[in-house]
């Protein structure tokens, strides 16, 4: 197996499982909207249900086609991220990188919501009246992933057009 698909699917398996062990272990230890204060005044861990996509968008719209829209945008996603690596130079680590972390997380939120109709999320970040959606380990990687892959895109730029 090339060098690529082994560090893609590292990550990916990773993340994947990091992804649903925490998503498992907020679910055996939290009731469903319950609350535990870690950080006072800006850190908890919730157990919260989004039926939306990432950090909470679309989470109280029409439900009835939001479950397979979702679904279908990331076996999508994970059709291209495939796609995308096949074509990656081995030497490029921050592409193949990004991809295996955005592969991991699509993975795992893909799971939750073909299995459950839904997204467990459960790190709920705030401050004062500043309060940013909950999220979860696979939200995080996809975020993590896509700046590898914005920071690949930059620095190919800068190396084949230098200042």
């Amino acid at each position: 197996m090339k060098r690529r698909y082994i560090i893609a699917l590292s990550l990916a398996t990773i993340v994947f499982g990091l992804d649903q062990l925490t998503k498992l272990l907020v679910k055996a230890n939290l009731r469903y909207g319950e609350s535990i204060n870690v950080i006072q005044g800006f850190f908890d861990l919730v157990h919260v249900h989004n039926r939306g996509a990432a950090f909470g968008f679309l989470n109280r719209a029409d439900q009835s086609w939001q479950t397979w829209m979702f679904a279908g945008a990331s076996a999508l996603a994970l059709v291209v991220i495939l796609w995308i690596l096949r074509k990656t130079p081995e030497r490029d680590v921050w592409t193949i990188s990004g991809l295996g972390l955005v592969l991991g997380g699509a993975l795992g939120n893909l799971l939750d919501r073909v299995t459950q109709g839904f997204v467990v999320d459960f790190l709920d970040v705030y401050y004062r009246n500043w309060h940013w959606p909950a999220f979860n380990v696979a939200d995080m990687s996809i975020c993590l992933g896509a700046g590898g892959l914005i920071l690949a895109l930059w620095k190919s730029e800068h190396v084949s057009n230098p200042r």
